[in-house]
């Protein structure tokens, strides 16, 4: 099957969104699926990164249709409601092809939170953006029922998983710091709710890997917090490994890829109780949950990391590109392959 992934959020960033797309094509391609994507390369931006992990593509319709047809997809999925998960919608919806769509990130609650536009606003365009699919994809079982609760409808499951050859346990990077050490990792934004975990009172290190528009601010407000900045592949493996506990404070990510990968790494989780901290750590002893987010950290400590890194192991991305490429079995294939070859059949024709 060959399938177009269209998606706002693409390299250079670094973001859940990013690692989830890249991870799902090399798994699907063990599973006989072809993914490609239809990113902002190659159009023109605003030349900002004005919400986390969008990049403001200024896409054009001819340029849109050109990419989609030269890819000939069977199966066609936006994983994005930026400019290019819009512009991809809208050729859809002209053509009569059918898509899926995927609820990755909250805008609503990221640009209240930037803006004081109510939640409510940015939910009604989501819902009309998302009704246009076949199904909306949610990774977890309590996002699909807050977003059937706020009118989504036609929800289907597609779980996450982690690449736990890479996130592992085996190196965990040398740091002169006192112990325990309590690490957040991600981009460092208002909308990452950090505050709420560097103005606790913890024994040892609270260390943030990562970087973003509030790190100069944070740095400032807390001196005796190790901002260690953005690391990658397997600089960022050994920091998490690292750890003592992993910290996520966000209350808007609808899963938390890195919650996994820290598992994978042996570190423990502490989190609020909210979408994401509660599917994965539930009731299992990897993490602790609580509305106090300190009581959260220091039971944290106590739990097994032999455990932790057996949980991720059971969380493979193969699993989860099956489940991927099962939702877009289910559906009418894309009639833009057709139409594709009825043109070249025509050219060949007339030449």
């Amino acid at each position: 099957m060959r399938i177009l992934v269209a998606t706002d959020a693409w390299h250079p960033q670094v973001n859940g969104v990013v690692r989830t797309l890249t991870s799902l094509q090399r798994s699907a391609a063990g599973l006989g699926a072809e993914i490609t994507f239809l990113t902002p390369e190659g159009f023109p931006s605003l030349g900002v990164l004005t919400y986390p992990g969008l990049r403001m593509a200024l896409p054009n319709r001819r340029e849109i249709a050109q990419r989609i047809e030269e890819a000939e997809p069977e199966a066609i999925h936006i994983a994005t409601e930026g400019p290019i998960g819009w512009a991809v919608r809208s050729y859809c919806l002209r053509h009569k092809l059918a898509f899926t769509t995927s609820y990755t990130t909250r805008f609503p609650e990221y640009v209240s939170v930037r803006t004081g536009l109510p939640a409510s606003v940015g939910y009604w365009i989501l819902r009309r953006f998302h009704a246009a699919g076949a199904m909306t994809m949610v990774a977890t079982v309590s996002l699909r029922q807050e977003l059937a609760e706020r009118g989504f409808r036609k929800l289907g499951f597609w779980t996450r998983g982690v690449d736990t050859e890479l996130f592992n346990p085996d190196h965990p990077a040398e740091l002169d710091l006192l112990r325990p050490i309590f690490m957040a990792m991600g981009r460092v934004a208002v909308e990452k709710n950090l505050e709420a975990f560097l103005s606790l009172d913890l024994p040892g290190t609270k260390v943030v890997v990562g970087d973003g528009p509030q790190r100069a601010e944070l740095a400032r407000k807390y001196p005796n917090v190790v901002f260690l900045g953005e690391k990658t592949g397997q600089d960022l493996t050994s920091h998490l490994a690292a750890a003592d506990v992993f910290v996520f404070p966000s209350l808007t990510d609808t899963f938390g890829v890195v919650q996994l990968e820290a598992l994978a790494c042996g570190t423990p989780v502490a989190a609020f109780p909210v979408t994401g901290p509660k599917d994965v750590i539930s009731d299992h002893p990897i993490g602790a949950i609580d509305d106090d987010l300190r009581s959260a950290c220091l039971r944290a400590l106590t739990m097994s990391r032999a455990a932790c890194r057996n949980f991720a192991l059971q969380r493979s991305w193969e699993n989860s590109a099956r489940q991927f490429i099962g939702n877009l079995s289910a559906l009418q294939p894309s009639r833009v392959l057709r139409s594709t070859r009825r043109v070249a059949g025509r050219s060949a024709v007339q030449g």
